[in-house]
């Protein structure tokens, strides 16, 4: 793969960027280079706000429309993105190491799913109420578009997290510009053709790749109305206090550590739940921000639990992205596996017990690839089980009970995801509740586009998906009749 780009998609059009800089993609599992496109500038970003501004002002624009037709546009991206499927899959999967079998179940049928998802509740959602008054008289309130959007995109689910921003925004009437990560920014491009192949206006989409300064520079610019981002804490808070201090609306949604709670009566037949548990702790390579990467397991049950985890962990297929077979593939980048490493020796130094994995894949020297890694005997307060790792490590801890259990659960500064596993889902569910965490699944995860999803406490602010990641991108006015 050798893609070259030298434009930016700005107001319907391909634009030269300000500048020479270029961003050269790597592949995750050859470590060579797949192409380059222009960096972005704080001036690109002018020049993509300016277009984004002037289509949201204009009064016969985009923000005028009536929901159904701009529903109908949304549908025609929809259709536009399914048609590149599998370009999509291949240049996600190269860029960040996701393997294709994970690549074609969530990053081509999902992004579109959630675009069709909103076009549905725009046609569906009343934008204008009218209430009885107090005090006589009748009260209109009027769901408003909240402007222009900065929406900052991670490289981990590029197109999955591009599209719980996109698909809103379009449905409340807003325009954007989008920010891809610098580590996946070919799979933008594919996003920009079919966005212009479905004759979306001009200026409602707007995608520059840039790194960290020009998105920094985005999130505060004077023309932005509200930031949307996903990705570390630490960025999320920077964000946060700049949105604070323009008192700009800002959605978070940020890191995890989420508890996978073993019940005692839970099935731990691997050719039963296998896929769940996958999908659950390990989805991408273990570079997924909902994971439930620490394992609370019954001490009545914690040998048997810490075989079938290490069963499980070891029997992974790791190779190269692109193989169908492949079930982890490498890390994103160089420096997010040391990262990984450097989180797998702190587990050692600290006096976890490893059980499986802890290095590096022998026969595949090219590649940023870590094995699957359990740790067993490991204390809630441990490093690996309090700070995010982002790779495929699990930390199991043993429980006493089911209180002892919530207790580790929320004995955590994160709160995004979760699941509960038991043969009696009403039980789990019950327990579930009393996780304090934004989601949770009872044997399984999966975010589902009808349900808000976001975290609590660190793991961010507000909620994307649902009716309520709708008006996330809306503003509120009272009318007095």
């Amino acid at each position: 793969m050798d893609l070259r780009y030298s434009n930016f998609y700005i107001g319907g059009e391909w634009v030269r960027p300000a500048t020479g800089r270029k961003i050269v993609p790597i592949n995750a599992s050859t470590e060579q280079p797949l192409g380059q496109v222009p960096e972005g500038t704080e001036a690109d970003m002018d020049r993509a706000v300016a277009a984004a501004r002037s289509a949201f002002d204009d009064p016969t624009g985009w923000a005028s429309w009536e929901p159904a037709r701009r529903a109908d546009v949304m549908e025609r991206l929809a259709d536009a993105i399914d048609r590149r499927a599998d370009g999509f899959v291949e240049r996600v999967s190269a860029q960040n190491g996701m393997p294709v079998l994970v690549a074609r179940q969530l990053e081509t049928n999902y992004p579109s799913a959630v675009l069709r998802y909103y076009a549905g509740l725009a046609r569906r959602l009343a934008v204008a109420e009218t209430r009885d008054g107090v005090f006589g008289g009748s009260v209109e309130v009027r769901r408003l578009p909240v402007g222009v959007v900065a929406a900052i995109v991670p490289w981990n689910f590029p197109q999955v997290l591009t599209m719980y921003k996109l698909a809103p925004t379009m449905a409340a009437g807003c325009t954007l510009v989008v920010k891809p990560s610098p580590e996946t920014v070919l799979d933008a491009y594919l996003l920009a053709e079919a966005t212009e192949e479905a004759g979306v206006p001009n200026g409602v989409i707007n995608i520059v790749p840039a790194g960290r300064e020009a998105g920094a520079y985005l999130v505060s610019h004077p023309a932005v109305d509200k930031v949307a981002f996903t990705g570390s804490t630490a960025a999320g808070r920077a964000i946060a206090e700049t949105c604070g201090r323009l008192l700009r609306p800002v959605t978070l949604e940020l890191g995890g550590k989420s508890a996978a709670i073993v019940l005692d009566d839970a099935d731990l037949d691997l050719t039963k739940i296998g896929q769940g548990l996958f999908t659950a702790t390990l989805l991408n390579n273990g570079q997924t921000c909902f994971l439930g990467t620490r394992v609370l397991a019954p001490r009545s049950r914690y040998s048997e639990v810490v075989d079938a985890f290490t069963a499980f962990a070891g029997s992974l297929a790791v190779g190269d992205a692109s193989d169908p077979t492949t079930q982890i593939g490498p890390m994103a980048t160089a420096r997010q596996r040391e990262r990984v490493e450097s989180y797998i020796s702190k587990g050692r130094a600290e006096g976890a017990r490893l059980t499986t994995g802890g290095g590096r894949p022998e026969g595949l020297d090219k590649g940023w690839f870590v094995q699957p890694t359990v740790f067993a005997d490991v204390d809630n307060g441990a490093t690996i089980a309090q700070e995010e790792i982002f790779g495929p490590v699990l930390s199991l801890i043993a429980y006493d009970d089911v209180d002892d259990a919530v207790r580790i659960a929320n004995d955590s500064d994160f709160g995004l995801g979760g699941t509960v596993w038991t043969t009696d889902p009403e039980r789990g569910a019950a327990v579930a509740r009393r996780v304090h965490t934004g989601t949770i699944g009872i044997n399984r995860y999966i975010p589902d586009p009808v349900g808000p999803f976001g975290g609590v406490k660190s793991s961010g602010l507000g909620r994307e998906l649902g009716p309520e990641g709708l008006t996330a991108y809306q503003q509120i006015q009272t009318v007095y009749l």
